[in-house]
């Protein structure tokens, strides 16, 4: 049975930090490109960041593009998000979510990603 757990979200005011972590059990890692997706209640899931398998590729949503980096530790089973120079807009569920792929899609979509976590809610207070 896969299991994606999610961990690191928080309060943390305007211009503040977070780094959130994912891991990941009960399929092979290193098999699949991994990507953060966020939805406020009401709203769409977004799109964050997309991961390869070997960390060759990474894609961004341009709403976090240069403030946000996506990691991943395939010895340690785990992905990472930092998040930078925060702002009341990206207060989100954050969800980690796996995609049996080699790379990321040029787009990075809700629809081809295989496996979810429950997410972990991020709040940037103004």
């Amino acid at each position: 049975q896969v299991q994606v757990v999610e961990s690191g979200g928080g309060l943390v005011q305007a211009g503040g930090s977070l780094r959130l972590s994912c891991t990941v059990s009960g399929l092979t890692f290193g098999d699949y490109a991994m990507g953060w997706f966020r939805q406020a209640p009401g709203k769409e899931r977004e799109g964050v960041a997309c991961i390869s398998r070997g960390s060759t590729t990474t894609r961004y949503a341009d709403s976090v593009k240069g403030r946000f980096t996506i990691s991943r530790d395939n010895r340690k089973i785990t992905l990472y998000l930092q998040m930078n120079s925060l702002k009341p807009e990206d207060t989100d569920m954050y969800y980690c979510a796996a995609f049996r792929s080699n790379d990321c899609s040029s787009r990075i979509r809700e629809w081809e990603y295989n496996y979810w976590g429950l997410g972990t809610q991020v709040t940037v207070s103004s």
